[in-house]
């Protein structure tokens, strides 16, 4: 059987059940948590046994899996993800990649191919292929996908080296790759477009985001492209409405597409944009259906209501998920 690789060691892809494609444990800078979270707005212990908390609630809802995209500008530690995770019977997947929407870290700047340091291969390839080959750091866990990002500046250089080393790291391992993508520019074209040029199997490329957009003619494009459509930011609704994700998504699923589309909400257990308490207090006022349960309770009981089949929905929770990583 096929496997993928999760935080707790690899699993047959047929375990990883209902899943959801695009969550995050924890968005915590390390820079910022140690200048200013300590003894502020973070207790490790106390984020920890919410997250298992949080993922407990999540199993209950009949989700057995989230994948977390959470990579080097998002503040990945696998650390304190495998505590997470020791707890908890969720399957978590993990990344590999970088989160740029411009440059790059300084750390590759001057490294690679005709830089400064004229190397023969991008020392992001190195990086992002170690870590799905022998493991994050000295955990032991291996990232089973990667992830880049195309947001509204474009194919900056260093997007556009980010996107390329993504590429070559997934022709040499076959990991899969989820692109974060800006709808209201159409940024999934830029997208298609280069790892198209890179010989990337786009039936392997979640075109993270996509659900901010209703524009069916984009969509439906990027998805006879062979993409898959990350319909992922639901309770989100600064970007897109629920009951537009929602007509969007039916839609789609009838003119065929119920195939092409993963569900996820694009939330996490912490995240430092909103550090303290009453900063966290306050957004959620403005966006109460920002968390891992909005599609269990209220997604999947609208959908069903305007007509999306039992089968269409286990094709977005189960099958196309299992299909990405095989």
């Amino acid at each position: 059987m096929p496997t993928v690789e999760t935080v707790r060691g690899p699993i047959d892809t047929a375990e990883l059940g209902a899943t959801l494609m695009h969550e995050h444990v924890f968005v915590v800078s390390t820079e910022h948590l140690q200048n200013y979270g300590a003894g502020a707005w973070w207790d490790e212990d106390e984020r920890v046994a919410d997250a298992v908390d949080k993922l407990d609630e999540l199993k209950t809802l009949g989700i057995d899996t989230i994948v977390d995209p959470t990579v080097w500008g998002l503040g990945r530690y696998i650390p304190r993800v495998q505590r997470v995770a020791e707890q908890t019977d969720i399957n978590i997947v993990v990344a590999t990649g970088l989160y740029t929407y411009d440059e790059i870290p300084h750390q590759y700047e001057h490294r690679g191919p005709g830089l400064a340091l004229d190397l023969p291969t991008d020392p992001m390839v190195d990086d992002f292929t170690r870590d799905i080959r022998d493991g994050i750091a000295d955990t032991g866990v291996r990232a089973a996908f990667l992830k880049c990002v195309v947001e509204v500046k474009g194919l900056t250089p260093g997007v556009e080296r980010t996107l390329r080393a993504c590429a070559a790291t997934h022709r040499a391992t076959g990991a899969p790759i989820t692109v974060h993508t800006a709808s209201h520019t159409q940024a999934g074209r830029l997208a298609v477009q280069v790892l198209g040029e890179e010989g990337v199997d786009l039936t392997k490329v979640v075109i993270g985001h996509a659900g901010d957009s209703n524009d069916l003619d984009y969509l439906t494009g990027l998805a006879d492209a062979g993409c898959l459509l990350g319909m992922d930011r639901f309770g989100l609704d600064i970007y897109n409405p629920t009951d537009a994700r929602v007509a969007t998504i039916v839609a789609l699923a009838e003119r065929g597409y119920a195939d092409r589309m993963v569900l996820a909400h694009d939330a996490s257990c912490f995240i430092d944009y909103f550090p303290d308490p009453a900063a966290r207090a306050a957004f959620q006022q403005v966006q109460p259906n920002w968390n891992f349960t909005h599609i269990s309770k209220d997604v999947l009981p609208a959908l069903r209501e305007h007509g999306v089949t039992e089968e269409q929905i286990r094709q977005m929770l189960v099958d196309t998920p299992r299909r990405y990583f095989e």
